[in-house]
C-alpha cells in the first residue's frame, strides 16, 4: 500500500492529485517548489516505474512545468528525482531566479527554509492548483 514518505509529509501542503501522482507544495518560501510523487508502493527510481506510468510521471511532470513558468515565469525550472535523503520516488520542480538565495547552485542547504507569510502557503497551493484545472487533475 502506497505510503507518503514522513519528511515529504512534514515539509510539504498536498495541492491535488495527478491521474499517477500526487502534487505537493514545498513549505520554503525561497522558491516556488513542487514535488511530484508517484502514488506507488516501494518504488525509488523512474525506471522501476511501469512503461505507461513512466509516461504518465512525464506527462503530470510537463504539465506542472508548463502552469508553474506561466505562474513564476523563472529565469531556470529546475526538475529533477534526487533521493539522497528521501528515498521514495519524487520529482523536484523548483522555478530558479538569478536573484534567488541559492542561484546559480543547487538550493538545498544553501540557505535555511523561509516559512510563508500568514496564508501565503494556502494562496499559492490554491493558485496552482486553479491553473491546473484544465488538465487530469484534482484539487485537495
Amino acid at each position: 500500500m502506497f505510503e507518503l514518505d514522513e519528511r515529504l509529509q512534514r515539509d510539504t501542503v498536498l495541492v491535488g492529485r495527478f491521474p499517477l501522482s500526487l502534487l505537493l507544495l514545498n513549505k520554503d518560501a525561497n522558491y516556488p517548489w513542487c514535488i511530484l510523487v508517484p502514488a506507488r508502493e516501494a518504488v525509488r527510481e523512474i525506471y522501476e516505474l511501469a512503461v505507461c506510468d513512466r509516461q504518465q510521471l512525464l506527462e503530470e511532470s510537463s504539465q506542472l512545468a508548463i502552469v508553474l513558468s506561466e505562474l513564476f515565469s523563472p529565469d531556470k525550472l529546475n526538475i529533477a528525482a534526487l533521493g539522497n535523503v528521501v528515498p521514495q520516488l519524487h520529482l523536484h520542480h523548483i522555478a530558479r531566479y538569478r536573484s534567488d538565495p541559492a542561484w546559480p547552485a543547487p538550493v538545498w542547504g544553501a540557505v535555511p527554509p523561509l516559512d510563508y507569510p500568514a496564508g501565503k502557503l494556502l494562496e499559492r497551493r490554491r493558485l496552482i492548483a486553479e491553473h491546473l484545472a484544465g488538465v487530469d487533475f484534482a484539487s485537495a
